[in-house]
């Protein structure tokens, strides 16, 4: 196997709050994949005297070690046990119960030579190529299916669907919200590439409509986990030259992450 990656920021003012890896154990069998999008915070407090790229390094760092150190324990219970290693990290100097206490989407998965586990939680998108070519998308659509005008303000937002019943779930300090993952496995004889995107890579496909998610992985496997962050960004700047609006959160840029695994 071989695990190919890139991350850019939006802004060159602002750090990456993505986090991203990938491990391929010595014997060369199975591996594990994390990718993490840190959730901007509106200005004004959060509560925290962490920065996001702080808590996404903690969290990031946390299900790399147990996924491959705790086989034993499916990814639901690798992510709770990661975010409960987390938040013992600040919860001195924190106000975890804050709504807007660092938080991040995550995709997940680990593999072995019998099965490919997955985990995805909010708008993360892991992609799963099978053998036969086609290419499924493992997504968590609650943003999809929030009531209308949910999301027209950071205070509406925060209010009435952040992390609550009826709304959408981030990896914030609460454990529970594990059991709120998408999750799933199979076989890993079944599946010949995965990729893991964040939003900001996912805008090829998700908001500029240049291919479907099968593309997105040819994309990929022909021009690189850059070249794809590369061809957004020429969509995004083409848009802003013309003075189109299509803007998600009012984010010009994002910061946007990808990578790639597949046999060598």
């Amino acid at each position: 196997m071989r695990i190919e990656l890139a991350t850019v920021p939006g802004s060159p003012e602002r750090p990456n709050e993505d986090w991203v890896s990938g491990t391929l154990p010595a014997s060369g069998q199975g591996g594990v994949l994390v990718l993490l999008d840190g959730v901007t915070p509106p200005r004004g407090d959060d509560g925290c005297v962490h920065s996001v790229p702080w808590f996404t390094a903690r969290l990031g760092g946390a299900l790399m070690e147990l996924s491959g150190s705790r086989p034993d324990l499916p990814l639901a219970e690798i992510l709770a046990a990661a975010i409960s290693r987390t938040a013992e990290a600040h919860r001195v100097t924190c106000d975890l119960s804050h709504v807007r206490t660092p938080q991040a989407t995550v995709a997940l998965a680990r593999w072995n030579e019998r099965a490919i586990e997955y985990l995805v939680l909010s708008d993360a998108v892991l992609l799963l190529e099978y053998s036969d070519g086609a290419v499924r998308a493992v997504l968590d659509d609650r943003l999809t299916r929030l009531p209308p005008g949910s999301l027209a303000s950071n205070e509406i937002a925060d209010a009435t669907v952040r992390n609550k019943e009826g709304g959408f779930f981030t990896a914030a300090a609460d454990p529970a919200v594990a059991s709120r993952a998408v999750t799933g496995s199979v076989p890993a004889a079944d599946v010949r590439a995965l990729a893991a995107l964040t939003d900001g890579a996912a805008r090829w496909t998700e908001m500029f409509g240049e291919g479907d998610w099968a593309d997105t992985l040819g994309l990929l496997r022909k021009a690189g986990p850059q070249g794809l962050i590369d061809r957004v960004r020429e969509l995004e700047e083409a848009d802003a030259a013309a003075g189109r609006v299509r803007l998600r959160r009012g984010k010009t840029h994002d910061d946007a992450t990808a990578l790639l695994v597949e046999p060598a």
